[in-house]
């Protein structure tokens, strides 16, 4: 056993032994012994994105820490099963990192597993070239994971880009700044499990968080990937907010003929780390699960699941 399974497997032994209620103090002893500016930063940061749970500090409202509490007892088993799906030693040490961040709320292990090198979803280690793609972006934005990918592997790597995106405003700026590129096509809807019309709010700080809801103000037509595009896809992006899950069951056919690569946010709620990866398996045992993580080391966010086609032999 290296360094590595020994913190890791430490970590599921606890969630294992204690009860929910124990973690859940633990996790709240942790959380009242960080600064005070920083709990605050992160009631705040937890009000512009309710992805996870309420957090009131004032008043000792700790709900998000009760969600987790919860999950780490009832799923550890799930999360022993990525770990032993994770096809390099860093995307192992990154699981650990996140995990322990969210229950001793340890920045320094989260902060060395940070990607400083490649862009958003392009690890080049995992993917050093790209030729003929048809690259599907999922919640495209303004572009910018489209330039990053072009910038990553040049523009003549892609056969094909669709951009999907429900914002409006958002679709004007990626023509914009999609411009010079060619072969770019452009789609204001929702990929769902679904066709039809779907509903969802504006949020405050960030169109980039806009995000589908039954209760919203603004509708847009949803569909099915496997529906709405004919072309073999070879790379699937997604970063919608936490509909992963339903683009993913609309994308099946994809996924399991196509044998895309697949780049998928995975921190949208508290369960789609570990759920997504089974999800994809289920359809597809031809892939090898990679992580890889942009985001601070105050609150684990930006988690990216590379879920790569194996080679045949």
């Amino acid at each position: 056993m290296n360094f590595i399974e020994e913190k890791f497997f430490n970590l599921i032994n606890e969630f294992k032994e204690k009860s929910v209620t124990e973690i859940y103090e633990h996790m709240v002893f942790n959380f009242k012994n960080i600064p005070y500016e920083t709990q605050k930063s992160i009631e705040t940061f937890f009000k512009e994105f309710p992805y996870w749970g309420g957090l009131d500090v004032e008043n000792e409202d700790h709900e998000y820490l009760l969600s987790k509490a919860k999950i780490f007892k009832n799923h550890f088993k799930d999360y022993v099963w990525l770990f032993n799906h994770l096809g390099d030693e860093f995307s192992k040490f990154l699981l650990f990192a996140i995990l322990n961040n969210f229950y001793n709320f340890d920045f320094y292990n989260l902060k060395i597993g940070t990607e400083n090198v490649f862009k958003h979803y392009f690890d080049l280690n995992l993917v050093p070239k790209c030729k003929n793609e048809v690259f599907v972006d999922l919640g495209a934005y303004t572009g910018d994971t489209v330039l990053d990918f072009v910038m990553s592997y040049g523009e003549k790597c892609y056969k094909k880009i669709y951009c999907y995106d429900i914002t409006e405003s958002s679709i004007d700026l990626m023509k914009k700044n999609l411009d010079h590129l060619k072969n770019i096509k452009l789609k204001h809807k929702a990929v769902c499990n679904k066709n039809g019309v779907i509903k969802f709010d504006e949020n405050a700080s960030s169109t980039s968080a806009n995000k589908l809801s039954k209760n919203g103000k603004i509708k847009v037509e949803a569909v099915k990937l496997d529906d709405d595009i004919t072309d073999k896809i070879t790379t699937i992006k997604m970063d919608i907010e936490g509909a992963e899950q339903d683009a993913i069951k609309g994308a099946k056919n994809h996924i399991k003929m196509d044998n895309p690569k697949l780049l998928i946010s995975v921190y949208h709620n508290n369960v789609d780390l570990f759920k997504i990866p089974k999800m994809i398996y289920g359809y597809n045992k031809n892939y090898n699960f990679h992580l890889r993580y942009f985001g601070g080391c105050i609150y684990a966010t930006e988690i990216v699941l590379i879920a790569l086609p194996k080679q045949k032999k």
